[in-house]
């Protein structure tokens, strides 16, 4: 099985908050990690822009992914939300067996 680390931006606590509470109780994902106060610089609609957001920090695997990713893509506010999957490459096997076992279809 393939684990992921998912990075997606929001604009506030309460908006993260809100998605990660559903993620993990429609068990998309198993865990997920908000940093607040989060201070973005980016590019968008060719204007250089600055942003105060919350990194949510999300635990899955490949199966479970793109159903993750449509639901964001869904239920997030932003236009175009960041989305970002990273594979993890190791990882203590009991941590890994129990995202297996908090997500859909995947045990």
């Amino acid at each position: 099985m393939q684990y992921l680390v998912v990075f997606c931006t929001c604009p506030d606590e309460e908006t993260a908050l809100s998605l990660a509470k559903k993620l993990v109780e429609t068990k998309l994902a198993a865990c997920v990690n908000l940093m607040p106060s989060l201070q973005s610089v980016y590019q968008w609609k060719n204007q250089i822009e600055t942003a105060k957001e919350v990194l949510m920090i999300l635990k899955t695997n490949a199966q479970a992914y793109k159903k993750l990713e449509t639901f964001l893509q869904k239920a997030h506010p932003y236009e175009c939300p960041e989305i970002i999957a990273v594979p993890i490459t190791q990882g203590l096997p009991g941590y890994l067996k129990w995202i297996d076992e908090s997500l859909l279809n995947t045990h």
